[in-house]
């Protein structure tokens, strides 16, 4: 059994090597501190109806420039957070979302989940994704961003074997595996990244113990 430095340490260095970002927070408004930080950096998502390359009407060229408004996706956040999420969202100038995520498959800038466990060989997140809106959030998004408790840190499969088993055990389950931001080589055997998930994905790392 590895000690908790030694699985942070760990965790973080497979995570790295997969492409993914892993920094340490100590509570939650640290994590939408980052959030908005990282959505304020990167570009506005720019997955725009077909045609808005071109010429349009003003009212069309309206309907595109609101596509230009960065979009913040993050379905679990209610209560006492998802006010504090919110008031940040606004003054940012950030679209928040927190359900009807079917209505926003394209343009969405970050997705912002928790994750049930973290297993530190090979620097893997187990994510409980029965909610359709949570599995959306992490396969639309552009970035994901999954704050992670420290807790729930383990050492391999092996080890989160037995928390797994309980969490499919009510039917239908559906659980997720992230390891790093999408890729895949199936075109020629060319790497691409982004192409069916995000195109980064960010480890927040909880100090909750």
């Amino acid at each position: 059994m590895c000690a908790k430095t030694d699985l942070v340490k760990l965790f973080t260095e497979n995570a790295t090597k997969v492409g993914a970002q892993v920094h340490s927070i100590k509570n939650l408004s640290e994590a939408f501190s980052y959030v908005m930080d990282t959505c304020e950096g990167k570009e506005a998502c720019k997955l725009l109806l077909s045609g808005c390359e071109e010429p349009l009407s003003d009212d069309a060229q309206a309907h595109c420039d609101l596509k230009q408004q960065k979009v913040i996706a993050a379905p679990e956040f209610t209560g006492e957070d998802g006010k504090e999420l919110a008031a940040l969202c606004e003054e940012h100038g950030f679209e928040l979302v927190t359900e009807g995520m079917r209505q926003h498959l394209a343009g969405v800038d970050i997705g912002l989940t928790h994750c049930d466990y973290g297993m530190a060989n090979p620097g893997t997140l187990v994510l409980n994704s029965n909610s359709e809106e949570l599995r959306l959030t992490t396969m639309v998004s552009e970035f994901h961003i999954a704050i992670l408790p420290v807790s729930r840190l383990r050492e391999d499969s092996d080890a989160v074997e037995a928390e797994f088993t309980k969490m499919v055990d009510n039917s239908p389950s559906y659980s997720a595996f992230i390891t790093g931001p999408s890729r895949t080589a199936d075109i020629e055997r060319v790497l691409a990244v982004g192409v069916h998930g995000p195109l980064e994905l960010h480890i927040l790392l909880l100090e909750d113990n």
